[in-house]
């Protein structure tokens, strides 16, 4: 095949794969959009993948789903072999790791990292001779054999200090410091992220690469020996693989992949996610924690809430007294990690020394090249700390999470029933499809609130009512569940009167033949809300505004434009959809 009818096949396959049973399209389109088709013929077809997690990931969940696909297809079965071609991930590379990093061991050196060349080698033969394709991928992107066992590690009686313990009470044996790379050459085999609550997937070790940066573990100082720390486990059922993923939140889901995956790369260090209260921040803060313990358990990880670390620094401060070294052990602690991961810094407004020991730590941690994630909900430059702090926090990469649109939502009434079967484990829950479209348009934007809804309906579904449940019975159920509320009940005279507060633009401007630029924009945001959250159809629209079917259309269209290219635009836009949610 050439290039145009691969390409052709590979768009058709993912088309397909979308409309299976049980598939949720945003994650396909998320997913797949990282899969690059490079070779294909009867029977075979050759992808790469742009980084470790996506290809082990679509090995385990969406592998089959596209062999199906090409059989139905082409009308005969199919192998499909994935690599790795890391020149073809969206992100920027990371920066050279130090030179005085140790070089890998020899058995990581005997298994060099695919280049372009060698993948491009490989692609030319593998329409020909699939078989001769599959023997001749690199070593370092495959997966170890399962049954390969590594060298047993010796057994350790350190333990890490709690915040503010004295250091007395912490044995310390010191080892020589270990890498990155030098632990992948030898680790145990890893677990895979959980794929859902209360299970964890089959382990799958993979192979070191090493050009992978190499940041340093803990000093030697600390009494650490290399080994995981006691809370080096998967601490939750919050994984990448059961974050739902769609328009609101793929750009900070695809970054906290690439922290998890390389920490401590300087453009996204610090990482800064925020959002709305319920969006995923909390998802992805501790899926990034599991991801590196299980595949990283060398590296320390921290997750604290902010008002976990102040409570952690009052505690040390009022011991101070009495224990001289319980400051000194609070912030030890703290240096220590690997990946800090600090969850709704916004809360630390207000409390100036607990601020300044964070910055001191946040200094820290990222001048050694430690990798450090922060969330809040709102913005660096709206939460009212020094501007020090706004500008360190909004150093690296800043992403936000907007309230999930109706698909993504639909998504995630289907993902959490799949994860309440496999959870209950008391058969399938056969919801019917217009119960879920109610659930998904009834909800607001808080995602725990939504799983929430599923639960209530699936227990009323499981006492009497079974797959008779109905759309009217939903709607009574969930009347008053939603803190946002159904906005059935919203007119185009409440979008309008708020829209005009808001940029003090009087009603006869807003619904005239004014075009300045403050009007027109106050104007256009009134009927674009008016088009997400009453969903009328444009025609209605345009009576209340005096516009014409194609004006309307076209203001929505501008709309939706400034909030993909302009943060301040989305972050407009959400501060009115609160003021409309509270009338």
């Amino acid at each position: 095949m050439n290039t145009e009818e691969i390409n052709q096949l590979w768009a058709e396959v993912c088309s397909r794969v979308k409309s299976y049973e049980g598939i949720i399209g945003p994650q396909v389109d998320a997913l797949f959009s990282q899969l690059f088709p490079q070779a294909a013929s009867d029977g075979f077809m050759m992808l790469t993948a742009n980084t470790e997690f996506i290809k082990n990931f679509i090995e385990r969940h969406y592998i089959d789903h596209i062999k199906r696909a090409l059989e139905e297809i082409r009308g005969v079965p199919f192998d499909v072999l994935i690599g790795i071609d890391e020149s073809q991930a969206p992100a920027p590379q990371a920066a050279p790791a130090p030179a005085a990093a140790p070089a890998p061991t020899a058995a990581a050196a005997a298994a060099p990292a695919p280049t372009p060349q060698t993948t491009a080698q490989t692609t030319a033969t593998a329409a020909a001779d699939p078989v001769a394709a599959q023997q001749a991928t690199v070593p370092a992107t495959a997966t170890m054999p399962a049954t390969e066992a590594p060298p047993a590690m010796p057994a350790q009686t350190t333990t890490q200090p709690a915040p503010g313990q004295p250091a007395a009470q912490a044995s310390a044996p010191v080892a020589a410091p270990a890498t990155v790379m030098e632990h992948q050459a030898t680790a145990a085999p890893i677990a895979a992220p959980a794929s859902a609550p209360g299970q964890q997937a089959a382990p799958t070790p993979v192979a070191p690469n090493p050009e992978d940066p190499t940041p340093q573990v803990i000093s030697t100082d600390s009494g650490e020996t290399g080994q995981p720390a006691p809370n080096n486990s998967v601490t939750s059922t919050l994984t990448f693989e059961n974050f739902v993923i769609g328009d609101s939140n793929r750009m900070a889901y695809s970054m906290a992949v690439s922290v998890a995956e390389t920490p401590g790369k300087p453009h996204l260090n610090p990482l800064f996610i925020y959002g709305r209260s319920g969006l995923g921040k909390t998802h992805l803060l501790r899926a990034i924690q599991n991801y590196i313990n299980s595949n990283m358990p060398n590296l320390q990880v921290v997750y604290k809430d902010s008002n976990e670390l102040l409570e952690d620094y009052m505690d040390a401060s009022a011991a101070h007294d009495t224990e001289k070294s319980s400051y000194k052990n609070f912030k030890m602690y703290y240096e220590e990690a690997d990946v800090l991961l600090v969850d709704d810094v916004q809360q630390l407004q207000g409390k100036k020394q607990t601020l300044d020991i964070m910055f001191q730590i946040f200094n820290k941690l990222t001048s050694q090249g430690k990798q450090v994630v922060l969330s809040a909900d709102r913005a660096p430059k709206n939460i009212d700390i020094d501007e020090r702090y706004k500008t360190r926090f909004n150093s690296g990469g800043t992403f936000d999470i907007q309230p999930p649109e109706i698909e993504t939502k639909l998504s995630i009434v289907k993902s959490f029933i799949r994860e309440y079967e496999d959870m209950e484990q008391s058969g399938p829950i056969n919801m019917p499809e217009d119960v879920q479209i109610c659930i998904a348009e009834s909800s607001g934007s808080n995602i725990r609130e939504l799983k929430s809804a599923v639960t209530n309906v699936i227990v009323k579904m499981k006492c009497g009512e079974g797959s008779d449940i109905t759309v009217a019975d939903v709607r009574k159920l969930l009347e008053n569940h939603f803190s946002g509320g159904p906005s059935k009940r919203l007119t185009a005279d409440d979008i309008l009167k708020v829209t005009e507060d808001f940029f003090k633009v009087s009603h006869t401007d807003i619904v005239g033949k004014k075009r300045t630029r403050n009007i027109a924009h106050a104007r256009q945001t009134a009927i674009y809300l008016c088009r997400q959250l009453l969903d009328i159809p444009y025609g209605d629209i345009g009576k209340k505004f005096n516009r014409d079917h194609s004006t309307i259309m076209y203001s929505v269209g501008n709309i939706e434009a400034k909030m993909k290219e302009n943060r301040v635009a989305r972050e407009e836009m959400e501060a009115l959809r609160q003021i409309i949610r509270e009338l």
